[in-house]
């Protein structure tokens, strides 16, 4: 099988394209490297059956001849973090929303069209409830420079859609919830990378709000099966469907438990939002997955559970420091 991974030096796409090397497949990479890091590749880009492509997806020569040769485009190019996203949006609405439209018109003069795995995320529920994909979504106030990201996520799904219904280009549209793993930096505002540095330096643990906000985080390599499992399964073509795990922690719980892991000396302190991120901000103060529709139309279970994830991570970071 013939791969194309847009975002591959990033954090899941990184992990995606070892996975299917792992696996016996051909993947070709393509990534700007303006978050996605060269080193998340070291591992297999001398791997016989890897390429590597450094540019940006919008003024690749070669877009329309990989487009042609994939049997999969698992499409993760984007701009991502909080930090990042507050600071550039317009560099959000190029590197989602017009990326991933150039690319569908790519694929659309494609004569054999391949499966498009257009990677959403949890964003676009806003601070709606119950955050199934039949949810109805509640994405203000647009004011705050954050909604960029949303509502760029949600307008690739809209733009994804077009393509399925207009053009029969068999789109999959899964929504990420909170991803951690190996490979994941927290240099543009990622939490759990983050508390581990702080944790193992015995730096302050700098929880951003009050913590009590709740997330679920699952293993990238979990994310990765779950992605594989659907674009083996024709029911999930021209679907939304969430990724994630569906237990709940509060981020001052999460901030206990990694000092806890690490043997950590760190004090926990709590930071306005405001001097975090230095701009109007609005947390969403609860994000779990409803995961019905995943369970239903695949085999998925879990492999990681936090506390393994986090005792992996720790003793990775201890391992070498550098790379956290």
């Amino acid at each position: 099988m013939n791969i194309l991974i847009t975002g591959g030096c990033g954090f899941i796409g990184s992990h995606l394209a070892q996975y299917y090397l792992g696996k016996g497949h051909k993947v070709v990479c393509v990534d700007n490297l303006d978050t996605g890091k060269i080193e998340n590749i070291n591992e297999f880009k001398q791997h016989h059956s890897f390429t590597f492509e450094k540019t940006d997806l919008l003024t690749w020569p070669n877009l329309q001849d990989t487009v042609s040769w994939a049997d999969v485009i698992f499409h993760l190019a984007a701009s991502v973090g909080m930090f990042k996203v507050l600071h550039d949006p317009i560099a959000v609405i190029n590197n989602n929303i017009i990326a991933c439209n150039h690319l569908l018109q790519a694929i659309d003069k494609a004569q054999k069209k391949p499966i498009t795995v257009i990677v959403s995320s949890s964003a676009v529920y806003g601070d709606s409830k119950g955050l199934c994909e039949s949810s109805s979504l509640n994405l203000k106030p647009l004011t705050n420079s954050h909604m960029t990201y949303s509502i760029s996520k949600l307008t690739e799904e809209i733009i994804g859609y077009a393509y399925f219904y207009q053009k029969n280009i068999p789109v999959i549209l899964p929504r990420i919830f909170n991803t951690i793993g190996p490979r994941q930096t927290g240099q543009y505002g990622m939490v759990v990378p983050r508390f581990i540095k702080q944790a193992c330096e015995n730096e302050p643990i700098t929880v951003f709000g009050d913590g009590h906000q709740t997330r679920s985080f699952c293993d990238v390599r979990d994310v990765v099966a779950a992605l594989d499992l659907l674009i083996n399964t024709p029911a999930s073509i021209g679907k939304s469907i969430n990724i994630g795990n569906n237990r709940e922690i509060s981020i001052n719980n999460l901030a206990e438990l990694t000092k806890s892991y690490s043997n950590s000396n760190s004090t926990i302190v709590h930071i306005p939002y405001e001097e975090a991120y230095g701009v109007d901000y609005v947390d969403i103060e609860q994000r779990c997955p409803n995961l019905n529709t995943l369970l239903t139309l695949t085999s998925f279970q879990h492999k990681w559970t936090l506390e393994e994830t986090l005792k992996d991570l720790i003793t990775k970071y201890k391992q070498s420091p550098n790379n956290g």
